[in-house]
């Protein structure tokens, strides 16, 4: 099954549908499917309605239940991951707003306690300077000043004890020279401070050395259950469990690769200089 991000959403119905068509295939009522699949009936019926998202348990016993062919199976779970992903394009985030965008991502991290940002190519809004932010967002042809200050609201959530963070950075995403050399230097300053919060854990990936893993994309897990993946045009939102422990993997070993603690500052604070010179 190929990947349509224009499609995105329309999976779950998809889903749904042959879900249901597989119970009638094998000549089952819902209340008998449920019992085979020691679920309720209501659950199964807001499955087949595309009410409820099933569980990759759920899909393998109602698989087994239905005695479905292997290749049904796949098409299944090809489905399965596909309703778990959603695609938000940039143009669509711009013409509902971006600070919308921000309320969402703050709700999110409001409900969250645990998260992992991997940085390939610039510094993400929460570790940002209010000059950083307002450079990222120079390009939007839209007013940027509700976006400016949600973002800047959005960084007291690093203070919050309860919440857990690591932060990977690549040298280009630290050194990206977004602003002028002195602005550029209070940024990575800012870095620096960051690293002494005792729930932030701020690692960065200096250029030398050998490192055989080539990460392709920026970005963020939050609590083991969804993972967000940045390009230029836009977001995709992963729920798949197999997607989201694929990131897992990766930010492990990136995780490997970085610097932190006081051989972190000790890099910032060469950038910072470097800038300053």
């Amino acid at each position: 099954m190929t990947f349509d991000p224009e499609q995105l959403g329309q999976p779950k119905q998809e889903l749904a549908a042959l879900l249901k068509e597989l119970r009638k295939r094998a000549g089952l009522t819902g209340d008998r499917l449920a019992r085979r699949c020691n679920m309720s009936q209501s659950k199964i019926s807001r499955i087949e309605n595309g009410k409820a998202q099933p569980s990759l348990l759920d899909l393998e016993r109602i698989l087994r239940a239905v005695v479905a062919p292997p290749e049904v199976i796949e098409e299944v779970i090809a489905l399965a991951r596909l309703a778990n992903t959603e695609w938000q394009d940039l143009r669509s985030l711009r013409r509902r707003g971006l600070e919308k965008k921000q309320t969402e991502l703050a709700a999110l991290e409001s409900s969250s306690t645990e998260f992992r940002f991997f940085l390939l190519s610039m510094i993400t809004g929460l570790l940002s300077t209010p000059e950083y932010i307002r450079a990222s967002l120079a390009h939007s042809p839209a007013d940027v000043t509700k976006t400016i200050a949600r973002k800047l609201e959005r960084q007291e959530v690093l203070y919050d004890a309860k919440k857990r963070f690591t932060f990977i950075l690549t040298e280009q995403a630290v050194r990206w020279p977004l602003l002028p050399p002195a602005a550029m230097a209070m940024q990575i300053d800012r870095l620096t401070s960051l690293t002494h919060l005792p729930n932030v854990k701020l690692g960065v990936i200096p250029i030398a050395g050998y490192k055989p893993m080539a990460p392709m994309d920026t970005f963020t897990v939050y609590d083991n259950t969804l993972a967000t993946v940045e390009n230029t045009t836009g977001v995709v939102i992963l729920r798949d469990p197999r997607d989201i422990e694929m990131h897992l993997e990766l930010f492990s070993t990136l995780e490997g690769y970085a610097l932190f603690g006081a051989e972190a500052r000790a890099l910032l604070t060469e950038w910072a200089a470097a800038c300053r010179s």
